[in-house]
């Protein structure tokens, strides 16, 4: 099952079962979130709390996408409620990649940049069985969710940002129940987005370079996930593509099990509020950065896997200054 949050002309929010091009409005409902607390509430799965609330006959898929009416596929109404974080350095990348660790593992520890040390360690202990904690991934904050920006809208790049890059994830989306536990709905495509070149001229800068807007979406995959998925990520550019390269993810290509990144978000007290909505990114091993090309306002970023039914979209634009040196007024 794969839903998505929609609004009408009238602006009103509610949510739907995604069938081909038709989508089916779950009934007595008007958020994914709202949705999801009734079924903790009944102890039963989300697929069978949408069945048990019935649907009906909805607006066309092409319909909401051309109008923009699309929202992300989880969210909360109070954004300071939303936390958007992610996990570095979890997937296995490519064969190069993967033989200059081998390379390195026989090397004393001290020898190794941090970035290596810290793969090597989720190499070694990443997936350490069902109920059992493994090595703990590199962990970042985005924002709350004020910086999420709907499917098919612009991500804003601030004026003092080096860069605007892509960054094709899985997204796991989770609301903290009545009991103060996490409950996962599902995963989601996403676009991270980053500075990549504030990122590379110190590791130190990577939780400013992180600081910046995201996607995710248009749907929500309900269920378990394959463990090998592929998918593409490319940028248009006046009508062209001129990037394209496939992205792989799922457990096959990671060095951590999802169990383990979820344990080492969530083992922490203060993400355990109850109501709260939860979207985390997983990593990515492809970025265009990497390939030497640079995103400039105009581009639009595509990132697609069938298994998510429609593509993520979003393009690019110039944000205006917020704040200028020396704007903060004492009291």
């Amino acid at each position: 099952m794969r839903l998505i949050q929609f609004e009408t002309t009238s602006g009103q929010r509610q949510v739907g079962v995604v069938e081909g091009d038709a989508i089916r409005t779950v009934r007595g409902v008007a958020s994914t979130r709202e949705l999801a607390l009734a079924a903790i509430r009944a102890g039963r799965s989300l697929q069978a709390e949408v069945e048990s609330r019935g649907s009906e006959a909805g607006p066309a898929y092409a319909e909401l996408q051309q109008g923009g009416r699309i929202l992300p596929p989880l969210d909360h109404e109070d954004s300071a409620h939303c936390l958007i974080s992610g996990t570095g350095l979890t997937h296995l990348g490519s064969a190069s990649t993967r033989d200059k660790m081998h390379q390195q593992k026989g090397q004393d520890e001290a020898t190794l940049t941090d970035t290596m040390r810290m793969f090597r360690w989720g190499l070694e202990g990443g997936k350490p069985g069902a109920g059992k904690v493994g090595a703990q991934p590199e962990w970042f904050y985005k924002g709350d969710g004020s910086i999420v920006v709907r499917p098919g809208a612009e991500l804003p790049v601030p004026v003092f940002a080096e860069d605007g890059g892509e960054e094709p994830e899985l997204v796991g989306l989770y609301v903290i129940g009545d009991d103060g536990k996490p409950y996962r709905l599902g995963y989601a495509l996403g676009n991270e987005f980053s500075d990549h070149v504030l990122e590379r001229r110190s590791y130190l800068y990577l939780a400013h370079s992180k600081l910046r807007a995201c996607a995710y979406g248009p749907e929500l995959r309900v269920g378990a996930l394959p463990a090998h998925l592929a998918g593409t990520s490319r940028i248009h550019r006046g009508g062209e593509v001129i990037w394209e390269k496939e992205f792989l993810s799922g457990e096959e290509n990671m060095c951590h099990s999802l169990e383990n990144l979820e344990f080492h978000h969530f083992k922490y007290q203060q993400f355990l509020r109850p109501g709260d909505v939860h979207v985390h990114y997983f990593g990515t091993a492809t970025l265009s950065y990497a390939d030497g090309i640079q995103a400039q306002p105009g581009d639009t970023f595509e990132i697609e896997m069938s298994e998510f039914g429609a593509p993520l979209r979003n393009g690019l634009v110039a944000a205006d200054e917020p704040l200028e040196p020396g704007g903060v007024t004492a009291l």
